[in-house]
Formats: structure tokens, sequence, C-alpha cells
């Protein structure tokens, strides 16, 4: 029996690793669906109930609860496809921010078929915190502008997400370094990306 869930690929890491600016990158290419957490969570109505609820835990560097957050994913990822900007079939998903923990790898796994986690890896996290900041000032968003903030959220990693690294095959789990030039990183994730793409392509043919 054919799995009809989207080929899906992870990118994972801490915050600042890069995830998003790669992911936003491979997105744009033939092929692949980027869908961010991050900008689900930033596209919400401050002002609405689910918005107030995502800024109550967000402002804080602390994660989002599971099961909001993959409700909120699974509706984004529902309407994506209904709107045809999301083909299933034509399309790699690439997943940014999520999961997050154990809890949601599990969630998650009637959803999506992970061919590739992809983990931005670095054992000095300095450069990352700073990453946020810089990036936190020039954005206008407050919760990466906070360093105490931005500390937390290194410290929720290590305890929350760095265990999903556990809970994948080892070998779908790549590391890449994600300190360089935003094109240097992205020829280490294409390195990576493109036997996945090509695989794809060929089981889409036959």
């Amino acid at each position: 029996m054919t799995d009809s869930r989207p080929t899906t690929i992870l990118f994972f890491g801490a915050p600042g690793s890069g995830k998003g600016t790669q992911g936003v990158v491979l997105g744009g290419l033939p092929g692949f669906f980027h869908l961010s957490s991050g900008e689900i969570f930033r596209s919400l109505d401050p002002d609405s109930e689910d918005g107030r609820a995502v800024a109550e835990h967000t402002s804080g560097g602390n994660l989002v609860p599971d099961e909001f957050t993959i409700a909120l994913w699974r509706k984004k990822l529902a309407s994506c496809i209904a709107e045809g900007t999301f083909d299933p079939t034509r399309q790699i998903l690439l997943l940014d921010g999520i999961p997050r923990n154990i809890a949601q790898c599990e969630l998650i796994s009637p959803d999506v078929d992970v061919q590739l986690v992809l983990h931005l890896a670095g054992s000095d996290f300095e450069p990352l915190v700073q990453r946020i900041l810089d990036r936190g000032l020039q954005q206008g968003r407050p919760d990466d502008a906070d360093e105490s903030v931005v500390r937390h959220r290194f410290t929720v990693y290590e305890s929350d997400s760095t265990p999903v690294l556990d809970y994948y095959p080892d070998e779908l789990l790549v590391n890449v370094d994600p300190i360089g030039l935003p094109g240097e990183v992205l020829g280490r994730v294409l390195d990576q990306v493109l036997p996945v793409q090509q695989r794809f392509v060929g089981s889409a043919v036959s």
C-alpha cells in the first residue's frame, strides 16, 4: 500500500541555527514547500484567543503546548493543500520548528513521512544567541530582543528538544554545520537534501 503521507524533511537545530533561513531559501526552489511553526504563530492575530495563548508562552521563551501547536499546524497544512499552495504529490514538505519534543514527534507521525532529519548542529551557542538578538532588533521581534528570554530558550531546547534526535532512526539523521555565510550553509544543506529529492522524483515518475 502506498504511503499517502507527504514526503517530509525536518529542519532541526537550536534557536538561531538558521532553520528558517535555509527553509525559506529551499522552499523557493521547485519541488519543495516550506512550513514554519514560527510563521504560523506570528501570522495569528495578536488580539485573538489563539494569538494571546501563543504569546503567553513564547514571550517567556517557553514552548507552546503540544496539542495546541499541532492543531494549529494541521489546520495550516490542510489549508495549504486545499488552496493548492502545497501539492504533496509534487513537493517535498520542509518542516521548520516542528517537532520540538518527543510528544510532537508522536503527534505528527500519522501526518508526515519523514525521510531526513537535517540537524543544524553547533557546539557553541554564543554565536547563535547573538544572531537571535540581532534579528530581534532588525525585525522588531520582542521575544528575540530580550537576552534573558533568548538564553532560556536554549535551556528549553537542550532539555526538551534535543531528545528528538534520538527519536528518529540514525540513518535519517545528518548533521550540518550552521556557521558561515548563508550560501555556504545552503551548499551543505543541498548536499544532503538532493538525494531525497531524487528519490522522491523517481518514485513519483514510477
